[in-house]
Parts: C-alpha cells; sequence; structure tokens
C-alpha cells in the first residue's frame, strides 16, 4: 500500500491528508490532519445486498476517542469508550446529512462510512475535518457517489469575518453557521446565532461556499491520481440480469401511465387536508395499481418494484401541481401556515407546561426547574464541563400511527432535541438572574411535519409558563421544496407528501429580532444562493406570523413560580470563607442541610452561594447559617451566644456558628468577679457586646456592656463586694493561652 500525501491551505491553515497508510481493507481510507487534530476516515460497502433490503443503507459514524485528546474517562468503574455523547451522535448526524443527499438511492448494498478522531488539539474542530475526509474516502473509492463537497464554518464578531475560527473565539462570535458543499450548491447547513439578521446569514453562506473551493480541489486532486473506478451496481452482468432490469423498466413505464392520472384524479382534484385522507388516498392508489399491473401480468418481486414506485411518482406530481396552481395538496398556498392551537398551564404539579399544535404536528412539554447542582455532567471528548439547560425531545411510535418497541432515545430524538436547544439558549437569562438547572422535555403527540419546530415553540410557552424571565419568546417553522431540473419554489410549513424526492427541509428558529438556529438536510444534489436567501424570507414571515399569535397566549399566562418548583436562595460570600462553609470533609455544610431541611447547597468559585429548598423558611435559615459562617464582625456589635468554655480568667462564648470570643472575668458583671463559675455555666445564653477584635483576630467580649443579661442577687452574694470600681485584673496576663474555635488565619 503505498503512502501518498497531499495539501492544501485551507482558510489560512494548511490541510492534510493522506492515504495509504490506514484501513487497506476498506474500499478507501484516508487521514485528514489541521493543526494537532487528525481523524481517519474510512468507506466501506458491502459485495452484496441482504435479503429484502428495499432502501438505500447508509451507515455514517463518528467516534470520539478519549486518547485523542489525552484524557481518561472520568467515571470509576467505566474508562472504555461506550455509547456514543450527544456531541459524537450530532456530529454523525451532520456528516450523514451532508453525504446522504449524492448517493444514487437505488443502491441496495450495505455503505457504512467511520470517522474516528486520532488526535484533538482543542483548538481545531474534528468535525469539519471528518466531513472533509468522509468526502475524500467517498470520492476516491469505487462507491457510487455523486462527489466531492467540501465543508466549513463561518462565523463573525462585530465586523470581522471568521472562517473555521476556534473554540475559543467561538464564545464570543455573533453566530456560527457551518456549510456542506460546493462552490456552487449547499447540501447541509447547521447553524448557531444570537438573533443574526437574515441578510447576514445569506452572506456568510456566500462567504462559506468560496472557501470550499481549495478542499473539493485537493480532493479532485487525490481521485485523479490513485482513485479507483466506480462500482457499476445497476449495469447487467448477465443476459438474466438483463432480462430482469429490462421487466423493471417496462414495469415502471407501465406504473407511470397508469399512476399519472391516477394521482390527479385521487389526489389533486381535491383537497386532501388530513394526513389520514392522504394515507387513505395512497392506500387505494396502491391498490388500483396493483390491480391494474396484475392485470397486466406482473407478479412477485416485479408487482413489489410497481408498489415501491409510488411514493416518488406521488411527490413528483404534487411538485409539478404546486407548480402549475401555487395550491399545495391540502389546498394551502406555498407560503400559508396550517391553523395553530396555542395553550399553556395544562398539566398539574409540573412547573411548566405548554401545548403547541400546528395542523396534525403536535407538541406538549413540559418544563422542570431544579437546584444548580442538577446541571447536567458532560465528560466528552471535545465538550467537558457542566450545562443547565437541557432539551429532550421524544418521538414515541403512537406519534405516527405505529406500534414499535421502545428502545430509548435514538439519533432523531437527539438530533431534534439539540435543534430546540440551541434555538432557545440565546434566550435564557444568565446564571446570576435564575439560578434554577433548567430541563425541558417535548413529548410529540402527533407528527406530520416539522414536530421539532413545534417542540421549539411548545417549549417557549412551557419556559414561560414555569416563570423563566425568557428575553424573547422563539417560535421555529420548516420551509420546504418543490424541485425539477429546471425550476423550483420554496414552500412553508412542509408536512409528509412534501418532504420527498426534490425537497428540502430547511428549519429555521428565531424571536422577532432574528435567528437563533438553521438546521437545513436536502433530498436535492445541493440548493442555490437563491434559494436559500428565499427560504429565509419565508421563514422570517412564517416565525413573525406564529410569534404573533403565540404572544396573547403569553401575555395572559401566569407566569409566577409554581408552588411545587424549589425556592433558591443566593447570597455572594468571600471566596477564602468558601471551605468555612464546607467544613473539614463536608462536616459544616451537611449539618446545615441536615438541621435546617434544604434540599442543596450549591458553592460557585466566585463566592456564589444556592441555597435550593422547598419552601422559603428552611431556605432562610440556612442562609442565615451561611451569613454567620462567613461574615466579618465589628466592634460594638451586639450578640446572643452560647456560654462554651470556662476558664480561670474569663469564659468562651460562641457569637455565631463556629465562631467564639472571650469575655474577661472583668467584663462579666458590674463588680468585681471572683470566680467565673459564679457569674456563668457552660450551656447558658447570655448577651455580648464586641469590645475590640485584636491585632491577631481574637475578638474580646463583654456581657456587663450588653444590656440584657439577669444578674441575681446570690451572684452579688457570691461576689462578696459592691461595685467592682477599678480592676487590677482587667488586663489580660502576660502569657494568656486561650484558644478560640475561630479557624480564621489572623490579620495583618
Amino acid at each position: 500500500m503505498q503512502q501518498k500525501k497531499f495539501s492544501t491551505q485551507f482558510a489560512g491553515k494548511e490541510l492534510i491528508i493522506e492515504t495509504g497508510k490506514f484501513a487497506a481493507n476498506a474500499n478507501a481510507s484516508c487521514t485528514v490532519r489541521m493543526g494537532d487534530t487528525l481523524v481517519l476516515a474510512t468507506a466501506v460497502m458491502s459485495n452484496y445486498v441482504r435479503p429484502g433490503m428495499n432502501w438505500f443503507p447508509l451507515m455514517v459514524d463518528y467516534e470520539e476517542k478519549l486518547y485523542a485528546a489525552g484524557r481518561i474517562k472520568g467515571s470509576r468503574f467505566i474508562k472504555r469508550e461506550g455509547r456514543p455523547t450527544d456531541e459524537a451522535v450530532l456530529v454523525s448526524r451532520f456528516i450523514d446529512r451532508a453525504l446522504r443527499p449524492l448517493f444514487d438511492q437505488r443502491i441496495k448494498n450495505d455503505v457504512q462510512v467511520i470517522v474516528t478522531v486520532l488526535a484533538f488539539d482543542e483548538e481545531n474542530d474534528p468535525d469539519i475535518l471528518g466531513l472533509i475526509g468522509a468526502s475524500c474516502a467517498l470520492h476516491m473509492s469505487d462507491i457510487p457517489w455523486n462527489g466531492p463537497i467540501g465543508a466549513v464554518r463561518v462565523a463573525k464578531l462585530a465586523d470581522e469575518w471568521l472562517i473555521n475560527p476556534n473554540y475559543e473565539a467561538r464564545k464570543t462570535t455573533d453566530f456560527d453557521l457551518d456549510i456542506a458543499g460546493t462552490t456552487e450548491k449547499v447540501v447541509m447547513i447547521e447553524a448557531r446565532a444570537n438573533e443574526t439578521d437574515e441578510a447576514t446569514l445569506a452572506e456568510a453562506f456566500e462567504r462559506g461556499r468560496a472557501e470550499l473551493k481549495p478542499v473539493i480541489d485537493l480532493i479532485e486532486e487525490i481521485r485523479a491520481e490513485i482513485g479507483k473506478p466506480k462500482a457499476d451496481l445497476f449495469s447487467a452482468k448477465n443476459t438474466e440480469e438483463q432480462a430482469i432490469l429490462d421487466r423493471k423498466a417496462e414495469v415502471e413505464e407501465m406504473s407511470k401511465a397508469f399512476m399519472v392520472p391516477a394521482i390527479k384524479e385521487l389526489f389533486l382534484g381535491t383537497a386532501r387536508p388530513t394526513r389520514a385522507e392522504r394515507d387513505a388516498g395512497k392506500e387505494e392508489l396502491k391498490n388500483q395499481l396493483v390491480t391494474y399491473l396484475t392485470e397486466q401480468g406482473v407478479e412477485g418481486n416485479d408487482l413489489n418494484y410497481g408498489k415501491d414506485l409510488i411514493y416518488d411518482f406521488l411527490q413528483m406530481e404534487i411538485s409539478k401541481y404546486i407548480f402549475e396552481s401555487d395550491t399545495r395538496i391540502d389546498g394551502r398556498g406555498i407560503e400559508e401556515i396550517r391553523p395553530l392551537v396555542i395553550e399553556t398551564d395544562l398539566i398539574p404539579r409540573v412547573h411548566g407546561s405548554g401545548h403547541f399544535m400546528r395542523g396534525e404536528t403536535q407538541a406538549l412539554t413540559i418544563c422542570t426547574l431544579g437546584a444548580p447542582g442538577d446541571k447536567q455532567t458532560l465528560d466528552g471528548m471535545e465538550v467537558v464541563g457542566e450545562k443547565r439547560y437541557m432539551h429532550h425531545y421524544n418521538f414515541p411510535p403512537f406519534s405516527v400511527g405505529e406500534a414499535k418497541p421502545l428502545r430509548g432515545p435514538g439519533r432523531r430524538e437527539i438530533g431534534h432535541g439539540a435543534l430546540a436547544e440551541k434555538a432557545l439558549e440565546p434566550v435564557l437569562p444568565a446564571l446570576e438572574d435564575f439560578l434554577y438547572t433548567i430541563r425541558v422535555v417535548s413529548e410529540t403527540m402527533n407528527s406530520n411535519g416539522s414536530s421539532s419546530m413545534a417542540s421549539t415553540c411548545g417549549s417557549t410557552l412551557a419556559l414561560i409558563h414555569a416563570g423563566v424571565p425568557l428575553k424573547a419568546p422563539v417560535a421555529g417553522i420548516a420551509i420546504g421544496l418543490a424541485s425539477t431540473e429546471n425550476e423550483w419554489k420554496v414552500i412553508t410549513d412542509i408536512q409528509d407528501l412534501e418532504d420527498g424526492p426534490g425537497g428540502m427541509d430547511f428549519k429555521v428558529a428565531g424571536t422577532r429580532a432574528g435567528v437563533t438556529a438553521i438546521q437545513m438536510d436536502t433530498k436535492t444534489e445541493g440548493i442555490t444562493h437563491d434559494i436559500v436567501v428565499e427560504a429565509l424570507r419565508q421563514a422570517k414571515n412564517g416565525r413573525e406570523y406564529i410569534l404573533n399569535q403565540m404572544q396573547p397566549v403569553i401575555d395572559n399566562t401566569d407566569k409566577s413560580l409554581s408552588p411545587y418548583a424549589p425556592r433558591i436562595i443566593k447570597i455572594n460570600i468571600n471566596p477564602d470563607k468558601i471551605r468555612d462553609v464546607i467544613g473539614p470533609g463536608g462536616k459544616m455544610i451537611n449539618e446545615i442541610i441536615e438541621k435546617t431541611g434544604v434540599q442543596t447547597i450549591d458553592i460557585e468559585q466566585d463566592g456564589l452561594v444556592m441555597i435550593t429548598s422547598k419552601d422559603g423558611e428552611s431556605g432562610e435559615k440556612a442562609r442565615a447559617w451561611v451569613y454567620d459562617l462567613t461574615r466579618e464582625v465589628e466592634a460594638g456589635e451586639l450578640f446572643e451566644g452560647e456560654v462554651v468554655r470556662l476558664m480561670d480568667f474569663g469564659a468562651f462564648v460562641e457569637i455565631l456558628p463556629g465562631k467564639d470570643g472571650m469575655v474577661h472575668v472583668s467584663e462579666l458583671a458590674p463588680w468585681r468577679v471572683e470566680k467565673v463559675g459564679d457569674i456563668v455555666k457552660v450551656g447558658d445564653k447570655v448577651k455580648v457586646k464586641v469590645m475590640e477584635i485584636d491585632s491577631m483576630g481574637r475578638i474580646n467580649l463583654s456581657m456587663k456592656q450588653a444590656e440584657g443579661n439577669v444578674y441575681t442577687e446570690e451572684m452579688k452574694a457570691k461576689a462578696g463586694t459592691g461595685s467592682q470600681g477599678g480592676d487590677m485584673r482587667s488586663k489580660r496576663p502576660a502569657g494568656d493561652e486561650r484558644r478560640s474555635r475561630d479557624t480564621r488565619k489572623p490579620k495583618n
């Protein structure tokens, strides 16, 4: 296996692709490097078709390796990489959505693309390199694929455009746009934005496409030098196979001749406004086609082949109908949004709930508020840390009228949840303004076109009902495409039959001020700049329409915290005092939690203490305790304290938790005292006044100068004299070895 090295300049950095070193048994493989980030991309196609396969079985996997970042998994018990992180799943989908449209969907052989991260320098993002590597491996292999494509990240900070910005720069950019495609067309879009206007995003697309040329030219150079001839999967190898292909072509012509007029009669002659009606129409079309083909002598696999053509023919005829009439199959105009149902406060006891229904797409969203310590810990290759806002999306089989086993969230659920999460993140309050950890769950109750955008709208409603002070409400809409080779029309609010061959799913979420998230995939070989601009325009109009419909409901929603939500009290302390609140081995903080009944006490490194409780009373007790542990005592303050220790020269009184001072014998009573025990005993509650804090931080107290102490005649009698007057022992004796439980460092 001969090793080859190719390179080019990509956005001001060297992009290096090497072949012939690893994974020789794959149909093709390569490594892609930028800086010290290195990924391996492999492409493999099986040499047989699984029995009964009637769709294109493409698998795309992105594998994070912790060794790539020089890390060992944080779990004490499992150190091996296992289930992929959500981030890895999202990158797998990112690559899949870019590659899939460029395959001939007639392929029935298994095709698998695996991108493995071998090294990660924490500066150059491996997802862009992974997609470039996948494109290169497929293009140089014998696997039929209509590439190549490149990938790039575009961002903007103030007036400066950034191409493939590093992680640090992306924290402060106005938006973060990922695109894949050629210099002419885009096949995949992913964007995170901070209410960015459509004109700026359209310009970002143009700048990004211009940056793809050196990558695509490099991949073409590699294929020209070492690429394999593409496998012919569709030509007959012998007379028997030719006969099968001829028969399929004949069945296709018969099916087309029958279905075109049948589709016009069943679907286009009258509006079918519901999915059930359209499904019934498809079933009737199938039955009519089967009857017709059977009468023509078609049977067995040929008959199944004819039935498999129904959806593609139906979608093509629907697209033609839209071109001719500017009308959708359900009777809507091309920019018309289906009827909306918008509600809040549906579910008892939960902290917040919202219901959003658009046509037959229905999402019920529930918001739960938790303690700051409920944040999710992230332990991936790229992302390490915590996050306080989570959006989870569920897609149960009943939402599409199916019966399937429940197997936990799949890639679709993780992807849709992340999209809605990304859409709402820019409008969430900062931690210091809203201390809660926030979890939102969208349950898809019915699905017929962009349930992810319905869940985004439902999440806005649930968050507002939960009392989360959003900067602005967010809505989302899915924009589709009806297209042939020569013409296209962008359509708003797509549903079932409108998301087929020649279509796209261009999801845009945002506020009235601008876009917060985009996700686009297409079933074409790419969309042009004109289509992108028109999709953004229609998405803006659709978003504003939905927000206008949501506003009256939002205005009439009770935005106060639910009585079932926890209460959080914050207090800011000197960071040097954190150890006093925690105590040795957590003893003090656990004692506060146990004795006050609060749920949790969370402490940030900057000294922010957040106390979570079920009621305000227990929270206030804990707050006062923390305050007393960390406050500075000042001369002249009055306290009620407990006598904790007696010495010959005075008594020690605890005035704050873990902090005591000494009442010298001369300050115990307004007369001369012979024995400390004649005035106080351990456990007594006494009033004291702070006289001074000496240079070593020791607190000197007085009882006789604090009002409220009770002195008895018996105490006086034991003293043996009257008013103390001058006291020769009023000064602390030399060599005073008193101790204090105050663990603070001495003051300078």
